[in-house]
């Protein structure tokens, strides 16, 4: 493969790259600084991706490693990351839209609010359409491991948004 088509591959992935970024740090611009970072060490690299994998698998797994060194970094210098906001969707007005919102942003918290290894299973699955074991060779854990994170990130959010949607409902009945 051309080195052109291949960076033009990289570009096409730029918005999945940027949600997963998103998904790990919780903040914009960590998160485009952790893209950049991403796509600098992959164009650095590109001699040490195979042609028969999948450059997204290659580009996720380059970007969990830079977040889990720019974490421990964090962490050994003293640095706390504060919580981020996703921004607001585009919609238009109406009270369908508005409940769907409220859902959609309670599923979103109760998501980010997950430990970052539920996190980032739960993004890489639901969000980017990996497989188990792609997701596992991303994230460098067994299937099993994979399997176990996205059950427990699941039920998490689950019982987290029925017990939101069901406060929604009873506060409507007052």
């Amino acid at each position: 493969m051309k080195d052109g088509e291949l960076t033009d591959r990289i570009v096409a992935l730029l918005p999945r790259l940027r949600r997963f970024s998103l998904t790990l740090t919780r903040q914009e611009a960590e998160a485009d600084d952790l893209v950049q970072a991403t796509v600098e060490r992959a164009l650095t690299r590109l001699g040490s991706w195979k042609e028969d994998s999948r450059l997204d698998s290659w580009m996720f797994k380059i970007m969990q490693n830079l977040w889990i060194d720019q974490t421990r970094a964090n962490r050994s210098r003293g640095v706390q990351a504060a919580a981020g906001e996703l921004a607001a969707l585009p919609g238009v007005d109406g009270r369908t839209i508005m409940d769907a919102r409220m859902k959609l942003r309670t599923t979103l918290d109760a998501a980010m609010r997950l430990p970052e290894e539920q996190r980032a299973v739960l993004a890489l699955i639901v969000v980017e359409g990996l497989s188990y074991a792609e997701a596992a060779e991303v994230l460098d854990v067994p299937v099993g491991t994979v399997m176990s994170r996205l059950s427990r990130a699941r039920l998490a959010v689950s019982r987290e948004t029925t017990a939101d949607v069901h406060a929604l409902r009873l506060s409507r009945v007052r």
